[in-house]
């Protein structure tokens, strides 16, 4: 799931190599991943209105369905 949240998030900025995607807690049900961005980027993967990080997470949910398994999605910029 990180990989595919990793390949989403790189083609949508244009520092891709900026972009870190971790896992910030891990249990039996519920991961969640953290995504770091640069401050210029974090705009186009939060999109108006937070679309785009709805969209994201309608992915990872979809995704994830067959695993049985919650995933979280957070989104930051990069310190």
């Amino acid at each position: 799931m990180k990989e595919l949240v990793e390949y989403i998030v790189k083609s949508l900025v244009e520092n891709p190599d900026k972009v870190k995607v971790s896992t910030e807690e891990e249990s039996e049900k519920v991961t969640i991943l953290n995504i770091e961005v640069d401050s210029n980027d974090l705009g186009k993967v939060i999109g108006k209105g937070g679309k785009i990080a709805n969209s994201i997470r309608t992915i990872v949910k979809s995704a994830s369905a067959k695993s049985k398994k919650r995933f979280i999605v957070k989104i930051n910029e990069v310190k």
